[in-house]
């Protein structure tokens, strides 16, 4: 069985906090929101979308984790926070793979190095989910995702 080679920037243990666009770029959804876009997402991506970190307390955040500045090619819709470069210091936590990472867990599986989820798919995930009127995703038409 091989290992697969983590990104630098995941830890061994625990978590480990981040300053956004440099390792990688975030986009955060809160609650069931979250949730559904990555069930959409991971149906999309036959159940690979890429890097997606959850926060299990509070307000259950979902953090889709981009290349770094690729959030930037997008105007992303009200309901979402941008974690990318920034004039002020944005940072994300970040789950080992294994052992108490609480209250940080990654979705789908720690990254190999240089995975992401495709900042294309997941903007018109987000916008179909997030827009009233549908929204065209190439060969997949989603509508009344509210």
């Amino acid at each position: 069985m091989t290992q697969k080679k983590l990104p630098e920037w995941v830890p061994s243990s625990g978590l480990q906090l981040h300053l956004s666009g440099i390792h990688f770029d975030a986009i955060r959804l809160r609650g069931v929101r979250g949730e559904a876009v990555l069930h959409h997402l991971a149906t999309l991506t036959d159940g690979d979308p890429g890097p997606v970190v959850r926060e299990i307390a509070g307000a259950r955040w979902t953090y889709f984790l981009l290349a770094p500045g690729a959030s930037q090619d997008f105007d992303w819709p009200p309901g979402t926070k941008c974690f990318g470069p920034a004039t002020r210091d944005q940072y994300v936590g970040i789950p080992a793979p294994h052992g108490n990472t609480y209250p940080l867990s990654w979705r789908c599986g720690a990254p190999e190095a240089g995975d992401f989820v495709d900042a294309e798919l997941l903007h018109g995930v987000v916008t179909a989910q997030l827009m009233p009127e549908e929204y065209d995703l190439g060969e997949h038409r989603y509508s009344g995702w509210r």
